[in-house]
């Protein structure tokens, strides 16, 4: 078994072997894995990364994975952690660092909880694997299937943009588009799931599904030579990439490597922002969306299956939940373009209006150390831009055109 030890549910404490299990068989919580920490610290030692692969398996004692010929080799993680000098100035903050998860294989975050998910799907030797998703996880699942020679699933939102739903297709998976929102794709993903014996990634493979991402941590870590930083602002949408990082800061802790958690700040766009108004309240549960309207769509969860979990991270790691509207989080996106030459998603653009929302009402102070999570690029999102920018009228090929033509330009 390596070193897994099994999984454990969240809620009540049970324990279940490592097999392919969804939720706890006691009380319906979620699971996460555990493993033998004791062994792990023997083998897992800061000067040994250096001579490990650039990618995410470099952190195997910490990942569910036991048959190393079951990983699909698409070369995931060890992402950029880039030093936002210039964005730090804007937003008056002394130290930025921008995660930079735009230059994955399928330029998201997600390859990294799909890299891990496949594999297990292949050590069980399952006979599809599939998905529900925003648009991301779409192309990071149909990569991985094909790279492992898998047929693949996608049900998405028929709404959403045509470039999200037509990504895996080129891959080869079977995109079933759902009349309905996020929450209606997942409703009947895990039905056809449960019913032809698939592996859906974020369903019942979720609890190994959410330990690749928790490699954002452990990267962020070593870049800053062994270290965490005092914020890490995260992109909500199910909650489980921010409820990951907090379980990866548990597993360095136990090991010796580190003492405080970073805070964990959540965000996600006002029009969609169940975690955020659940951390708002007094009983801590997420509130449900039924419709929900914002530019951010990986966001666009009204029903997040981790969001209850989220919100202990954050409370736990003397973190906040906050969620900025849409001509903000655009604003963000611009500002990281124009200043450190990052195009992200809208996703991202919620971290940086957060941080600068926080910033002006004092959570976040201008001496810490903060870690921008940008999870998705933002060529994957052109029709967000639509409105903002007018087409452009063609310029004949002659000089005084073209003096004409600067001539007449805004500059701003």
């Amino acid at each position: 078994m390596g070193y897994v030890r099994g999984l454990r549910c969240r809620a009540c404490g049970a324990e279940f072997p490592a097999v392919q299990l969804a939720v706890c068989e006691s009380c319906f919580g979620p699971l996460e894995v555990t493993y033998e920490l004791s062994a792990v610290r023997d083998s897992f030692r800061r000067a040994d990364l250096a001579e490990r692969p650039r990618d995410l398996w470099r952190y195997r004692e910490l990942l569910p994975v036991l048959d190393e010929s079951a990983r699909v080799d698409l070369a995931v993680g060890c992402t950029p952690l880039r030093r936002a000098a210039d964005l730090g100035e804007a937003l008056d903050v002394r130290e930025i660092w921008v995660k930079d998860d735009t230059v994955n294989p399928t330029y998201s975050f997600k390859d990294r909880p799909v890299a891990v998910a496949v594999a297990k799907a292949r050590e069980w030797d399952l006979p599809a694997i599939g998905c529900a998703s925003t648009g991301n996880l779409a192309a990071a699942t149909a990569a991985a299937a094909a790279k492992a020679h898998l047929p693949c699933y996608v049900f998405a939102p028929a709404s959403l943009e045509p470039a999200k739903l037509l990504v895996p297709r080129i891959f080869g998976a079977t995109v079933v588009p759902i009349e309905g929102t996020y929450d209606d794709a997942n409703r009947i993903a895990l039905l056809t799931a449960d019913r032809r014996g698939w592996g859906f990634v974020n369903i019942n493979l979720r609890p190994y599904y959410a330990e690749g991402s928790k490699t954002l941590l452990f990267e962020t870590w070593e870049q800053l030579g062994f270290e965490l930083p005092d914020v890490i602002v995260v992109p909500l949408g199910s909650g489980l990439l921010l409820t990951s990082l907090e379980k990866g800061f548990r597993e360095l802790r136990e090991l010796g490597e580190v003492a405080d958690p970073p805070r964990l700040v959540g965000t996600q766009a006002a029009g969609c922002a169940p975690i955020v108004q659940g951390f708002e309240s007094p009983d801590g549960r997420p509130k449900p969306v039924r419709r929900p309207e914002t530019v951010a769509e990986s966001l666009a969860i009204g029903d997040p299956g981790s969001g209850f979990e989220a919100i202990q991270a954050m409370r736990a790691t003397r973190g906040f939940a906050d969620a900025p509207n849409d001509p903000d989080i655009l604003d963000g996106v611009r500002l990281l373009a124009r200043a450190e030459g990052v195009f992200t998603e809208p996703a991202g653009g919620t971290t940086v209006a957060t941080l600068r929302r926080a910033r002006e009402d004092g959570r976040i102070d201008r001496d810490e150390r903060v870690v921008l999570l940008i999870t998705g690029s933002g060529l994957k999102t052109p029709a967000v831009w639509r409105d903002a920018f007018q087409p452009l009228a063609p310029v004949p090929p002659n000089s005084a055109a073209v003096d004409a033509y600067l001539g007449g330009l805004h500059h701003g």
